[in-house]
């Protein structure tokens, strides 16, 4: 795996987004200016019980980021670089939180959205936090049933109308009586992941929690 992930970066070198020094998407000197949130204050919503988020989505260069994951050049590798900022959040507070009897389920995409981008962003950040938080994915459990614009476009009260009856859980046992970190990239107004935790909570969820990389 090594040579093999050598040779890729001698013919494409990665070069970071923030300053273009080659290395890295996302230099050390850059990702230093982030300011990665080493405190956490409990933030709860009508079905989400809490929300954990790294750096501050005002930011330019977390913006640029996580545009490069999310749009052309869909940068499905970029996955790392954002999940480490989650990571080192977490390594940051005073306590780790204690997430050993959670299950990891990421935001679904769309099935053609999907065939597009050719992965699903927030399952790529799951699979790098299951690494560190050492707990497990529960895949195609949650999924999204309704195509929808992308929120970026809308304001408050449309995101809410766009997301509402987005997703559906096709597998209750599943779910039922299961503790629930939920995956996204970006937190705004939270329409998305107050639905999604909502379909969870409906279908037995016993507590939803958010982690995203970035809060606006």
């Amino acid at each position: 795996m090594w040579r093999k992930n050598f040779i890729l970066d001698l013919l494409f070198p990665k070069f970071c987004l923030g300053c273009q020094k080659e290395g890295d998407y996302l230099c050390e000197d850059c990702k230093a200016t982030l300011e990665v949130s080493s405190f956490h204050q409990k933030y709860s919503t009508g079905n989400l019980a809490d929300l954990y988020f790294a750096v501050s989505y005002q930011k330019p260069l977390i913006k640029n980021l996580i545009q490069k994951f999310k749009y052309q050049p869909f940068v499905k590798e970029l996955a790392k670089t954002l999940s480490s900022l989650i990571i080192d959040h977490f390594q940051l507070m005073e306590k780790l939180p204690d997430f050993s009897e959670f299950f990891l389920i990421p935001i679904p995409l769309e099935k053609k959205k999907l065939k597009q981008r050719g992965f699903n962003q927030t399952e790529e950040i799951a699979k790098e936090l299951l690494r560190f938080l050492n707990i497990q994915i529960l895949s195609n459990v949650l999924i999204k049933i309704k195509e929808t614009l992308p929120q970026v476009e809308l304001n408050d009260e449309e995101r809410k109308e766009n997301i509402k009856g987005a997703f559906c859980c096709r597998d209750r046992e599943k779910v039922r009586g299961r503790k629930i970190l939920l995956i996204d990239d970006v937190y705004t107004t939270g329409s998305t992941l107050e639905e999604a935790a909502k379909v969870l909570r409906e279908a037995g969820a016993k507590e939803v929690l958010g982690i995203v990389v970035a809060r606006g």
